[in-house]
């Protein structure tokens, strides 16, 4: 087995070449890019390759502000966190929007 994600993750894990990552040492990239952006193909691998304890050890210990608030909830529902306390603005992106009209 290859101790390098497949090939088919580089548009989830887009920041870096997948031929450059490693399972051990970029885990903590490689877990919150694909929990955040991944499709149902993506999780599938990911909880083949990493157990539920270091799924959720990562997740908790190691937060990345990447998620979008659906990604957010549906992770920890994932990870059988739903009832664990979080603070959302370690996980959570904000993207106010700012609206300005042109003026004639």
């Amino acid at each position: 087995m290859s101790n390098h994600p497949p090939k088919r993750l580089q548009a989830t894990l887009w920041s870096n070449q997948v031929d450059n990552l490693d399972l051990n040492k970029d885990k903590n990239y490689i877990i919150h890019q694909i929990l955040s952006i991944g499709s149902l193909e993506d999780w599938k691998w990911l909880f083949k390759i990493y157990p539920l304890n270091v799924l959720k050890t990562t997740f908790i210990k190691e937060p990345a502000k990447i998620y979008q608030p659906e990604r957010f909830s549906l992770a920890r529902i994932l990870l059988g966190l739903k009832n664990h306390e979080f603070t959302k603005e370690y996980y959570v992106v904000n993207t106010p929007r700012i609206i300005r009209s042109k003026s004639a």
